[in-house]
């Protein structure tokens, strides 16, 4: 899959396929595509659909097939944020947070993954069951803000706020440790959990999240979000 990514913070995957050549993409992620590429429904059978739906994506993926000549699709995520690529070996895997997936090869195996670890599990933010996707192939990743990626030696360590982390190569080891002490994790604001992971491996962060970028909750007219935005609605009221 040859591609070219375009944009800022509002990125674009602008991709090139050859004749008879297709790709997978998310539903929903087209933004144009040249007149001899075809659109189709791609299943990969229904226990994978599940799976899909399971860790946050689309029951059904999008095919896009050159038919004839050079073609070329446009696809993007559906929050400002960046596109990450990885050219993945056969039988190599990136772990990755639900709904993070944006396009990739035919070849290029999605499945799920359950957390080895009760307590990443329940409190990682992501939850027990995260996406496997693995080669041979390119893959395309979509998370919100900047990334930024860190590669760790074998035992080194690094502590992230769970709904930051993005992906990481399955050589990694995920678990969660709490913040600090009691105080810190009461009045710091910083949530109850973060998430552990050691090395090897390499481990990539995003600098915004989904629950950041929605907008808040609209009270007469007037925007504020949270538990506050709670209250104060109801003393308007």
């Amino acid at each position: 899959m040859k591609y070219s990514i375009s944009g800022d913070n509002l990125q674009i995957a602008n991709i090139e396929l050859k004749k008879d050549e297709a790709i997978n993409a998310e539903a929903g992620a087209l933004i144009y595509k040249s007149g001899n590429v075809t659109i189709d429904v791609e299943s990969k059978g229904a226990t994978k659909a599940i799976k899909r739906l399971l860790t946050g994506e689309s029951l059904f993926l999008t095919k896009f097939t050159s038919i004839e000549g050079h073609g070329i699709v446009g696809v993007a995520g559906k929050l400002p944020g960046k596109i990450k690529p990885f050219e993945l070996k056969a039988n190599k895997s990136i772990i990755a947070q639900k709904g993070s997936y944006l396009a990739s090869d035919m070849e290029v195996d999605m499945d799920l993954t359950v957390t080895k670890k009760l307590g990443a599990g329940l409190f990682g933010g992501e939850g027990f069951l995260l996406q496997k996707l693995t080669g041979p192939g390119t893959l395309l990743l979509h998370a919100a803000g900047d990334l930024i990626e860190y590669n760790l030696d074998k035992g080194q360590r690094l502590d992230i706020d769970t709904s930051h982390l993005v992906a990481f190569e399955e050589t990694v080891d995920y678990d969660i440790r709490r913040v600090g002490s009691i105080k810190s994790t009461v009045f710091g604001s910083e949530g109850l959990f973060l998430a552990q992971m050691t090395g090897p491996g390499k481990v990539i962060l995003q600098s915004m999240t989904k629950a950041i970028l929605r907008p808040p909750t609209q009270h007469h007219g007037k925007q504020s979000g949270g538990i506050m935005g709670s209250m104060l609605g109801g003393l308007r009221t």
